[in-house]
């Protein structure tokens, strides 16, 4: 690798903006190219950012040979082109979800593997200042033993063909977090409803912990981001209590039996802190640090096939009305 790192970045669309802006943006790196799946899509987004435009993902490779490509696709569209980069030997950085398939995130994994590349996703809400200080408030042993957790997320709904799609590509996310802060979930109980627009667009999952803390998941495409705690995550254990809001918003501690509540805000000049988009920024820069040390990705796709195994053991849930433990997907 050279003393700039040559990123590629397919797709452009809202979130392949933010990959390619912090790419073209940092001086330890050199944005080489821009694939879309349309000619005009990608031209423009490669003249917004002083790049080259491509549709053919294997001319990308051969006549700008990146470093790293990230993959910021729609969500049900991650198997085929993921399947050929890894194919071609690209170390990769992808969006979330991984795929919406078990089969697909196996074979996924399977020929990363062989192929001995960087494989990471992007599980950015791990790196929101009041998530960083909420996981370390719980390393820190400052809760005590964990009781009970809960992940509250909901917006507007973003239509596809999955009638899962909310729970697979958005509360991925939750699924994620919950095991980020709570360890491994060891079974789910799950409640869908699609009385909206014909997908299962509001979920409610009563989870089990291996460490036998119960939690809670309440996600929905029913809702709105204008709402205030549109996401909440709440952590409460024998020795305190921590809250989580909007991801970046707001962080608070509580101790047992104080009345007396520590709270974080981002101050007046910490722009940074409170951008949902810079939660993305602070990735990267644990991400290139790795790609460049030889080191895996801080966050795996594997954790993507994790989340995705999660979602299928709440939707096999519901289908059967009963309790499914975890295992069963592996």
């Amino acid at each position: 690798m050279t003393d700039k790192l040559r990123v590629a970045v397919v797709g452009a669309g809202g979130w392949g903006r933010q990959h390619a802006r912090i790419f073209a943006g940092r001086p330890d790196c050199e944005l080489v190219a821009i694939a879309a799946r349309t000619p005009s899509r990608a031209a423009e987004r490669a003249a917004e950012y002083r790049t080259a435009p491509y549709t053919d993902l294997d001319a990308m490779l051969k006549e700008t040979s990146p470093d790293l490509v990230t993959v910021c696709l729609p969500n049900e569209g991650h198997f085929e082109p993921t399947r050929a980069l890894i194919d071609a030997g690209a170390n990769l950085l992808v969006e979330k979800p991984l795929v919406f398939d078990l089969a697909e995130a196996d074979e996924l994994l399977r020929r990363a593997e062989d192929r001995g590349i960087f494989f990471g996703i992007n599980f950015n809400h791990r790196y929101a200042e009041p998530v960083v200080r909420a996981h370390q408030a719980i390393q820190d042993g400052v809760l005590g033993e964990l009781l009970f957790l809960t992940w509250r997320f909901g917006g507007e709904a973003n239509l596809g063909d999955s009638p899962h799609a909310n729970l697979i590509e958005t509360q991925c996310h939750g699924f994620d977090m919950l095991e980020h802060l709570g360890g491994p979930i060891r079974s789910i109980a799950a409640q869908m409803t699609n009385k909206t627009y014909g997908a299962y667009s509001t979920v409610a999952l009563a989870v089990a912990f291996d460490n036998d803390a119960v939690g809670t998941v309440l996600g929905s495409y029913d809702s709105s981001y204008a709402y205030p705690d549109t996401h909440l995550v709440e952590v409460n254990g024998t020795g305190g209590r921590l809250t989580v809001h909007d991801t970046v918003r707001r962080f608070t501690l509580s101790r047992a039996g104080d009345e007396t509540t520590s709270v974080w805000e981002a101050g007046y000049f910490n722009d940074e802190a409170r951008s949902f988009h810079s939660t993305f920024d602070r990735h990267v820069d644990h991400v290139l640090t790795a790609l460049r040390a030889g080191d895996p990705p801080p966050i795996p796709a594997t954790a993507g096939r994790r989340a995705l195994q999660l979602a299928q053991t709440a939707i096999a849930s519901f289908e059967r009305g009963t309790r499914v433990d975890t295992a069963e997907f592996a």
